[in-house]
C-alpha cells in the first residue's frame, strides 16, 4: 500500500516554493514509488500568517488517513501551529519538520505567527514528532531549536552538522526517518 506524504513549503512566493521543491525530489528520489509526495502550493493571500494555519488545515482535512506531514522553515512552524491549534481528525502517522523557525518577539507582523503559549500540551504525544536543523544554517538560527527540545521534550531531534537552510537539498536523514516508521 502506497504511503502518503504532505509536504508543506517555507515562505509564500512561487520562488520559495520553487526552492523547496528540491526537497521535495530528494525526499521523493530517497523513498522510492512506495511514497507519494503531495506538494501543494500555498499561497500569501495577504493575511497576517499567509493564510497558513488555515491552508495547511484544508490539505490536511482533505487526505485520506494514515498520512505523513512534513515542512520547512515558514511551512514547519505553520504545521506545528496548525497541529496544536485545531482537532485534525485526520489520522497522521508522523511529523516531520525541517529548519523550523520559533517566533518570538512583539513585532505585529510576528505576532501572526507565534504559537500559543500552551502549544506543547496541545501537541499529539503519540504521533512521531522530529525536528532537523543544520548547524550551519543562516536564516533560521539553531537555537531556535532549543526552545522546541525544551517545549516538547518527547520529540526526536537532529542537528545535522552542514547543510545551511536547504539541508544541501539532501532529506536523506528525513527519509531515513519516515521509513523507521513502518519498520
Amino acid at each position: 500500500m502506497e504511503k502518503r506524504i504532505i509536504f508543506f513549503h517555507g515562505g509564500g512566493s512561487r520562488e520559495d516554493y520553487d526552492a523547496d521543491e528540491k526537497l521535495v525530489a530528494s525526499l521523493k528520489s530517497q523513498l522510492g514509488p512506495e511514497y507519494s509526495i503531495h506538494y501543494p502550493f500555498l499561497p500569501d493571500n495577504g493575511s497576517p500568517d499567509l493564510g497558513r494555519r488555515l491552508q495547511i488545515r484544508q490539505e490536511i482535512s482533505v487526505s485520506a488517513d494514515s498520512v505523513i506531514l512534513a515542512g520547512h522553515s515558514l511551512g514547519a512552524s505553520m504545521l506545528l501551529a496548525c497541529l496544536s491549534e485545531n482537532e485534525i481528525k485526520t489520522e497522521i502517522d508522523g511529523v516531520f519538520l525541517i529548519a523550523t523557525p520559533f517566533w518570538d518577539g512583539d513585532a505585529d507582523w510576528v505576532k501572526a505567527f507565534r504559537l500559543q503559549p500552551d502549544f506543547a500540551k496541545r501537541i499529539d504525544t503519540k504521533i512521531p514528532l522530529f525536528f532537523y536543523h543544520c548547524l550551519d544554517d543562516e536564516e533560521v538560527p539553531v537555537a531556535q531549536m532549543a526552545i522546541y527540545k525544551e517545549a516538547l521534550p518527547w520529540a526526536i531531534f537532529r542537528e545535522i552538522d552542514t547543510g545551511g537552510h536547504q539541508l544541501n537539498n539532501d532529506l536523506s536523514v528525513v527519509a531515513k526517518d519516515i521509513r523507521s516508521l513502518f519498520n
